[in-house]
C-alpha cells in the first residue's frame, strides 16, 4: 500500500517531466539568442543576436528574426510576410507551434 502511495505521489512530477512550457517573450530571446537549433536529418537554423537567422536544409537559407507579443516570427526574403509561432520548451527542445497547431521541433545543438 505505501508502495503505491509514494508511485501517486510522484506521478504528477514524471508527468510535468514530459511537458512542454510556452515562452513569454523575454524567455523566447534568452533562449534563441546565440544558438543553434537541430532538426535532425542535417537541417538546422542559427538565431544571430543581430537578429538574423540561418536555415540549413539541402542549402542555406537567411532571414531576420523577431519577438512580437511573445511570439518568435520570422522572415524569409524574397517574401515580405512575417510568420509568427508561439514557442514552447521542454528540456533541451525547442518547439514552434504554427497558426494551425502544426509542430516543429529543434533540439540545441552541442
Amino acid at each position: 500500500m505505501r508502495r503505491f502511495a509514494l508511485i501517486l505521489a510522484l506521478w504528477p512530477g514524471i508527468l510535468a517531466a514530459d511537458e512542454f512550457r510556452t515562452l513569454t517573450g523575454d524567455e523566447i530571446l534568452a533562449a534563441l539568442t546565440g544558438k543553434k537549433l537541430d532538426y535532425g536529418d542535417g537541417v538546422w537554423q542559427t538565431f544571430d543576436a543581430t537578429m538574423l537567422t540561418q536555415y540549413v536544409a539541402d542549402r542555406p537559407s537567411a532571414g531576420r528574426w523577431v519577438v512580437r507579443e511573445d511570439r518568435y516570427c520570422s522572415l524569409w526574403p524574397p517574401s515580405d510576410l512575417w510568420v509568427c509561432y508561439d514557442v514552447q520548451q521542454n528540456g533541451d527542445v525547442i518547439r514552434f507551434v504554427d497558426e494551425s497547431g502544426e509542430t516543429t521541433d529543434g533540439t540545441f545543438a552541442k
